[in-house]
């Protein structure tokens, strides 16, 4: 199934949260922080807001990080990703 986000929402898949510390402490489910870090899967043309077009800068492959809780959490043939507005986006990581 393919996802086509709208105006200017944006799909992306968290990467893989870290399984250990740095010192070396394994992490349990429970324990892991959600990723912040994730990747653009697909990217909506973009659209207007309070008359001001909006310009989409993100593409599908960029590595984001994304503002921690935002966005609807949606899982599509066993996957889970999460659809946020651009402007939820806070950096894209090179």
């Amino acid at each position: 199934m393919n996802i086509k986000p709208l105006a200017d929402n944006v799909v992306i898949k968290a990467t893989e949260a870290e399984e250990t510390t740095k010192s070396g402490i394994v992490l349990t489910s429970a324990a892991k922080e959600k990723p912040q870090v994730a990747e653009v899967v697909a990217v909506g043309p973009g659209g207007t807001q309070d008359g001001k077009e909006i310009k989409m800068t993100v593409k599908p492959g960029d590595k984001v990080i994304a503002a921690k809780y935002s966005g609807t959490e949606i899982k599509i043939d066993g996957e889970e990703y999460t659809i946020l507005r651009q402007s939820d986006i806070l950096a894209i990581v090179e």
